[in-house]
């Protein structure tokens, strides 16, 4: 019997699938239920298609519970009429059903991905010799297309995600079970109970990562993605790239490269990001018993930036995700930028209301993972968060031809340099004379620290020149360009005068 790569208590309440995604049907309707069917696989706006839950009623867009439920002749029934209804449907169309026990009650999933052969048609009436239409989703209902939207329909015929196109060049055999049942379990889908007792390209075809008759049966690609250990063997740009820079100029900085399943990359880089990056500050408020905790970046900005970066992306460039952590901010950039019609103006609005998504598959996915929320809450999430933490507003970016997409969490304020207390003990005083003497005239950060007599790494600008900087005893001459390889520095009024009170 086939079963859900979801779990069923998520479905039925929406917790993982946007409401607009689901309609609930209280009872066997055959025409409705045929024109939803024809709306979900033409999947107008690429979200993924949907799925109807037949023996659970709906009220104001909320399933009534405890469900109602079918009772088994009803179930056989609807399946066998499942079967004529996906028929009339044109070019044939054929949905994943399931049958599902839910607090104590039968019901039937019908799971209707996009298609890979749209535009569909369908029979408006159940009648003789009918006249067929175009359905669509608009909003949570399926409706007539007009005829624009038809006109639409069939510009988007040979436009199938690249997540969910068939793997010429890849075989099932470059799916992985183990990671497949990993999956499963996590989530809580019943499939995963029966999942080593069914025919391992049955499985596939189950999980729709897996097209093609039976002969040349092919992986899609975000199979590939998910359930192969070495995606970037296919796709060389599948990987999270980080960088840290541990000083200003970029002279010092670590790198780290992660890949894998896209799902466990991602894990993995934001536990990187987590252990060795977030950090933690605790204020006493006067007056008030209870101190106020901050971080020099919220978690969830971050978790849902490079989720967002992940899901967005085209896998079909080489490019990776890349986060360059520096000292004043994070920076996680991809490519290419957000679909139209979203451009670089709506980017500055409270929410963005996109209609085209470039990997409906990788979303739905993630989704299940709870690794990103639903379409539409990334970036009001992340403003959200960095307002909650009292940090400086997110920025998000791109340019006129959407080449990419750079989202920018600035520090809080608390853990930037300059508020850092320099040492003023011991070898300042000694070290502080030498140099502002040296800078009277502009000198780089190598001819300071050689003339010093020091090693000139990281360790020793922190040492010998940040506390200057920070005192704002000397200046950057090229201020806009901190990283710049022509940088000097210079003393500043301020200086002079603690150089004449040390000299």
């Amino acid at each position: 019997m086939p079963g859900l790569p979801i779990n069923i208590n998520d479905l039925v309440n929406a917790t993982t699938v946007e409401s607009e995604r689901i309609e609930y049907k209280e009872s066997w309707n055959p025409e409705d239920i045929m024109h939803s069917l024809c709306a979900f696989a033409n999947d107008f706006h690429n979200l993924g298609g949907g799925y109807i839950i037949v023996g659970i009623a709906e009220k104001n867009g909320l399933p009534v519970l405890p469900p109602k439920g079918l009772v088994p002749e009803q179930v056989d029934t609807c399946q066998k009429k499942l079967l004529e209804l996906s028929r009339k449907i044109i070019p044939s169309y054929f949905p994943v059903s399931s049958v599902e026990f839910y607090q104590g009650k039968h019901i039937l999933v019908l799971w209707a991905t996009g298609g890979d052969n749209r535009p569909y048609k369908c029979p408006k009436n159940l009648v003789p010799n009918p006249t067929y239409n175009y359905y669509i989703r608009k909003s949570s209902n399926s409706v007539m297309a007009t005829p624009d939207e038809e006109r639409q329909l069939y510009e988007l015929a040979n436009r199938i995600p690249f997540d969910d196109r068939i793997n010429h060049s890849a075989s099932i055999e470059d799916l992985k079970l183990p990671l497949i049942l990993s999956f499963l379990k996590e989530v809580g889908s019943e499939l995963y109970q029966r999942a080593s007792s069914i025919p391992f390209p049955e499985l596939c075809q189950q999980l729709q990562i897996v097209k093609g008759s039976s002969e040349y049966l092919r992986p899609v690609n975000v199979g590939l993605l998910l359930f192969n250990d070495h995606p970037t063997n296919i796709f060389r740009g599948a990987k999270i790239e980080i960088v840290r820079y541990l000083d200003p100029i970029g002279d010092e900085l670590e790198e780290r490269i992660f890949e894998g399943p896209v799902h466990l990359q991602l894990r993995s880089a934001l536990q990187f990001i987590q252990n060795t990056i977030i950090a933690e500050r605790v204020k006493k408020i006067p007056n008030q018993a209870e101190a106020r905790r901050f971080y020099n970046y919220p978690y969830a900005a971050i978790e849902e930036a490079l989720a967002n970066a992940v899901f967005h992306r085209s896998y079909e460039l080489d490019n990776p995700v890349e986060v360059n952590i520096r000292l004043d901010r994070i920076e996680i950039l991809s490519f290419p930028g957000p679909v139209p019609p979203v451009d670089k103006d709506d980017l500055k609005k409270d929410r963005i209301v996109a209609r085209s998504y470039r990997n409906r598959r990788i979303g739905d996915f993630l989704k299940e993972l709870r690794l990103t929320e639903g379409r539409g809450t990334g970036i009001p999430k992340i403003r959200r968060t960095m307002l909650l933490n009292d940090s400086p507003a997110p920025i998000f970016e791109t340019d006129e031809a959407r080449n990419y997409f750079l989202v920018t969490l600035p520090i809080h304020e608390s853990f930037l340099p300059l508020n850092d207390e320099p040492d003023l003990e011991g070898s300042f005083i000694d070290f502080a004379k030498d140099v502002l003497a040296l800078c009277r005239v502009p000198h780089s950060r190598l001819e300071i620290l050689r003339s010093l007599g020091v090693n000139t790494g990281a360790a020793s600008y922190r040492k010998y020149i940040l506390p200057l900087l920070q005192l704002e005893l000397l200046r950057l001459t090229i201020p806009d360009k901190p990283s710049s390889k022509n940088q000097k520095y210079l003393i500043t009024n301020a200086g002079k005068a603690m150089l004449q009170k040390l000299s």
